[in-house]
């Protein structure tokens, strides 16, 4: 074991965790600390006003409902409204079941665990990259079994001296590499897999923190499972006491990865290994390397999703992916709206065009044993897409229309919906953290409904579109 990963909470803590050396800091956090609590009551009082609202208005709304029945549109709006409902509500049991039937792999002992090279790609980053990884050779996994690389991607700032500064600390037991030019983050693991010679390759974002046993835990179901691909890490929000967007993510990512990835995995079939943290089958990724490398959408190469092409392609050779809930990283969060846009605006992108890649081989027999399930996910992602712009025109609509009826059963949704995703985390973690759900349901709704419909839209469009420098920054380094 390695003793030096007690210094661990101390690189945790300097990005964000807890800051209390002095009294000014300290009082920045108690009025950010009221900010919070005002936002979470004025996030309740907001739905309980719908509520009220909603027992008052019921007449009014109770004839809007007989109106819209004596016509054929408003009949099959409810009609299609109810249907809608019970497939979620039918999917969400379905997703309850698989929760309670997966199990984590225990990690193996130190003589199985099989040699892994870990890569790190690394473009404007800065310091963080040099707090990565510290983290990762402060793990306490066999350090004769660590091949550690990082590549910087022709980054703009000063990640390549945080770079030599982690490799003059760590010593042979980091390679760097700098590309000539930024390529992106696709070509910099490319160059990562041809370097490595593990059996096992882990692939880790450079603003991460990964704890202590993430990388055992990562390597182990690759022993004792032939059939293991690939497997999906554990994304906790790393900035989640710096700022509110983070703060509301921090219970929709733990819900998305312990829940929802929990019940992926209990079918194989895990449809995204997180850029921030995933593991591969060295096997597996040269199977199909120049195929990711050389990838293409509507003519045009493709620089973006490149973790969820990746895991597509290994689900397509018949492997099993799976997600390890205690192999925890800690990422960042885009702190500010207009970055938090952008990310989500890649992701859907990456779903559009991977959602038709998946659908090329998911129907046929891409591997033995069960596949109902692995549809089953594949066809809910198509939903959600296919169901983007009638629920827009639907929301618009009724915005012009009905304007009280529709704030009021939005929030009413949000309050029932959100509930489940508040209990999750109550039970699995904290309770008070648990009620940011709901002020993320609402900003979600009323500020970010329009990225999928724009995603669809823009799905050929290529860039990374966030950790640029800022002008003024890159004006002063030339």
């Amino acid at each position: 074991m390695n003793n030096t990963s007690k210094n661990k909470p101390t690189i945790i803590e300097s990005k964000g965790f807890s800051e209390t050396s002095n009294g000014s800091i300290e009082d920045e956090n108690i009025e950010n600390n009221s900010k919070k609590l005002l936002i979470l009551a004025g996030t309740f009082l907001l739905l309980i006003s719908a509520v009220v609202v909603t027992y008052f208005f019921y007449p009014y709304f109770e004839e809007i409902h007989l109106e819209r029945m004596n016509n054929f549109w408003g009949n099959a709006l409810r009609i299609g409204g109810i249907a809608l409902l019970a497939t979620h509500l039918g999917f969400l049991v379905y997703l309850l079941v698989l929760y309670f039937k997966y199990k984590v792999v225990d990690s193996v002992s130190d003589e199985q665990l099989p040699f892994i090279s870990i890569i790190v790609p690394a473009y404007n980053e800065g310091e963080l990259v040099w707090k990565t990884l510290i983290s990762l050779a402060e793990s306490n996994y066999p350090q004769e079994k660590i091949q550690l690389i990082s590549i910087d991607d022709g980054s703009k700032d000063d990640t390549w001296d945080w770079m030599k500064k982690a490799k003059e600390e760590l010593g042979d037991r980091l390679a760097i590499y700098q590309q000539p030019e930024n390529k992106g983050k696709r070509h910099a693991l490319y160059r990562g897999f041809n370097l490595g010679t593990g059996d096992v390759f882990i692939t880790v974002d450079s603003d991460s923190i990964v704890k202590e046993n993430t990388l055992r835990n990562m390597a182990s179901p690759f022993v004792n499972n032939e059939e293991c691909g690939a497997v999906a890490g554990n994304v906790k929000v790393l900035n989640n006491k710096k700022a509110l967007i983070p703060k509301m993510l921090n219970v929709s990512f733990a819900f998305s990865f312990e829940f929802v990835r929990s019940a992926q995995s209990a079918l194989g079939s895990v449809l995204c290994t997180p850029g921030a943290l995933a593991a591969y089958r060295k096997d597996a990724v040269f199977n199909c390397l120049q195929d990711w490398i050389t990838q293409t959408f509507n003519g045009q190469p493709s620089d973006i999703g490149e973790d969820r092409a990746m895991t597509n392609m290994i689900l397509k050779q018949g492997y099993k992916v799976l997600f390890q809930r205690n192999a925890y990283v800690y990422t960042n969060i885009p702190e500010r709206y207009t970055n938090l846009y952008k990310m989500f605006i890649r992701w859907e992108r990456s779903n559009v065009r991977e959602n038709i890649a998946m659908s090329k081989f998911a129907f046929g027999n891409f591997r033995e044993g069960p596949k109902a399930g692995t549809r089953i996910l594949l066809l809910n992602q198509w939903s959600k897409i296919l169901l983007s712009y009638p629920m827009v025109i639907l929301m618009l609509f009724f915005i012009v229309s009905y304007p009280l009826l529709f704030i009021t059963s939005a929030l009413i949704s949000i309050l029932v919906f959100s509930s489940f995703q508040a209990l999750f985390y109550a039970k699995k973690h904290t309770v008070l953290e648990s009620f940011w759900a709901y002020p993320y349901s609402i900003f979600y709704t009323f500020t970010l409904f329009w990225i999928t419909p724009y995603a669809i839209a823009t799905a050929s469009r290529r860039g990374w579109l966030t950790r640029e420098l800022p002008k003024a920054t890159e004006a002063a380094k030339a």
